[in-house]
């Protein structure tokens, strides 16, 4: 019917409802507006239309200056940022450094934070207002990251932001920023509306008014687009993506991602979480999966190749680590492991396990594309490999709050290095869970190796580019040999817009109304 639908709409396709206006249509909404709530990637992308950061990414995520002009060292733990002139907030007050100072407070601290936003602040010690548009940090140690960490921590208004609350944020009270757009509604689940900023101290942005709409349900993101009643989607499905190629009232646009999709496991309970048993119901007297021999059994077992071609009908690569290709700290000493059902079974067997055992697999429905057939399709090669594997998925909103109280055995994530480089990845991930250090923020499974966790504190305060990528190198190797995450497949991005529009891919999979431009 979609295809039938692509073919009768071509030639009736509108224009959008007004030259000022852009319509996106999204596939996952955001778990929150308020900018330092929960660091994740659609978040990330919904905050940067509203606020600036001292640093910005550019497409192919290089550092470049935003609120920030310059920066500069002062001394082996010590950056001096020289901030931009004659910038305001939307609600008009001037910008200037005691507002930095306030968002360095607030941003790694915010109550009840899913994924906190302290893994880009874990080696500032202090800082100090040198005058309104001058601010020094101060690291516990050489810290050469911080620039680049900086590009993720939203700066908000200390007068508006005083005493607000993250429901403040989220009924758009205290939702002033220094951004090309400002808030205008957010109906939960829904849309995110948004207005220009005329006193916006960049580029001047061509629309008067964006809508993000949230649309998950992929046809129907599809049907939007073709219907007129968006002009740009992300997320084109697999199954869509030839149709609306061969569309001539429709534009195609892709390029490489930094995300990673991956299976993390249970490796910090002593006994098994509940699900995980042996066949026959009885129970285990050890949670297998903190077995290395286990957990590469798993991984065997798993044809990554077939998923890309299969599952996600080539929109993806086969991914042998953390990090694509061309990111700073990836590994050139890991190769893709190939599948072998029988090597598997010989690892399990080794492990006490020749008869297998039971093992739920979770998923969202609503944030991963594809994500319940790809769970699905492991879940049957870990079923030739002996175990019986339960899948279960459920609204992303309720997956987050159960992995977050490390309720689920083995599950699906993704992650994008948000920093273009692996310390970040490694860090939230894989390294030893410590909250007041900013460590372990997305490691659902609460894996640690003192080793891993060494190599990654020894990179964050190595100053040396050659040196530190060595270490991330040798801690991204450690960490994959010891399948402390399974990686799967690194996702494409892939957008589609109305003809007459274009737009500038990114690595970092943003969906940003700036990038958005008519021919």
């Amino acid at each position: 019917m979609l295809r039938l639908s692509s073919a009768v709409l071509a030639a009736l396709l509108p224009v959008a409802a007004s030259a000022a206006d852009l319509r996106i249509g999204l596939a996952v909404p955001p778990t929150a507006i308020d900018p330092h709530f929960h660091n994740n990637g659609q978040n990330n992308s919904n905050s940067s239309h509203i606020f600036d950061a001292l640093t910005r990414q550019d497409e192919a995520q290089r550092i470049k200056p935003s609120l920030a002009e310059s920066w500069r060292t002062i001394d082996d733990r010590t950056w001096e940022f020289k901030l931009r002139q004659g910038v305001a907030f939307h609600d008009g007050s001037p910008f200037t450094a005691e507002d930095v100072a306030f968002t360095l407070k607030r941003a790694p601290d915010v109550p009840r934070s899913p994924s906190s936003f302290a893994g880009y602040l874990k080696a500032v010690a202090d800082y100090e207002v040198i005058d309104p548009h001058t601010i020094r940090i101060r690291t516990k140690g050489p810290d050469p990251l911080l620039p680049v960490n900086l590009s993720k921590v939203w700066i908000i208004s200390a007068k508006a932001g005083r005493e607000a609350t993250t429901a403040d944020y989220n009924s758009g009270k205290a939702m002033i920023g220094t951004g090309p757009y400002a808030f205008a509604e957010w109906a939960t689940g829904e849309r995110l509306t948004l207005k220009r900023n005329d006193r916006y101290w960049g580029e001047r942005e061509p629309w008067d008014k964006v809508d993000l709409r949230i649309i998950p349900a992929p046809a129907a993101r599809v049907a939007a687009l073709l219907a007129g009643d968006v002009d740009l989607i992300a997320d084109v499905p697999s199954t869509n993506r030839a149709d609306l190629e061969r569309n001539q009232a429709v534009k195609v646009w892709s390029g490489a991602s930094n995300r990673v999709v991956f299976l993390s496991m249970d490796v910090a309970s002593e006994t098994p979480l509940p699900g995980v048993e042996a066949k026959d119901g009885t129970a285990l007297a050890k949670n297998p999966l903190r077995d290395p021999r286990v957990r590469a059994a798993l991984s065997k077992a798993i044809d990554r190749k077939a998923i890309v071609e299969r599952v996600l009908e080539g929109d993806g690569l086969p991914a042998d680590q953390l990090l694509p290709a061309g990111l700073f700290g990836r590994s050139p000493n890991l190769a893709l492991e190939t599948s072998d059902i029988e090597a598997a079974k010989q690892l399990l067997k080794e492990a006490g396990y020749p008869d297998g055992f039971k093992l739920p697999l979770y998923t969202s429905h609503d944030r991963v594309a594809n994500a319940a057939n790809v769970v699905q399709t492991v879940a049957q090669w870990w079923t030739r490999l002996g175990l019986q594997v339960k899948v279960e998925t459920m609204p992303h909103t309720i997956y987050l709050t159960r992995a977050g109280k490390s309720e689920l055995a083995a599950m699906l994530h993704s992650w994008g290095a948000g920093t273009g480089e692996a310390s970040d990845t490694l860090g939230a991930l894989v390294h030893t869970v410590i909250p007041s250090a900013g460590f372990g923020a997305s490691n659902r499974g609460r894996y640690g190796n003192p080793k891993v966790d060494e190599l990654i504190d020894q990179a964050l305060v190595t100053v040396d580019d050659a040196r530190r990528e060595a270490l991330l190198i040798a801690a991204t190797d450690a960490a994959i040999k010891d399948h402390a995450v399974l990686p799967l497949y690194f996702s494409t991005n892939v957008w589609a817009t109305r003809k007459g529009l274009e737009y500038k891919v990114r690595t970092d999979s943003n969906t940003l109304a700036m990038g958005v431009r008519a021919k």
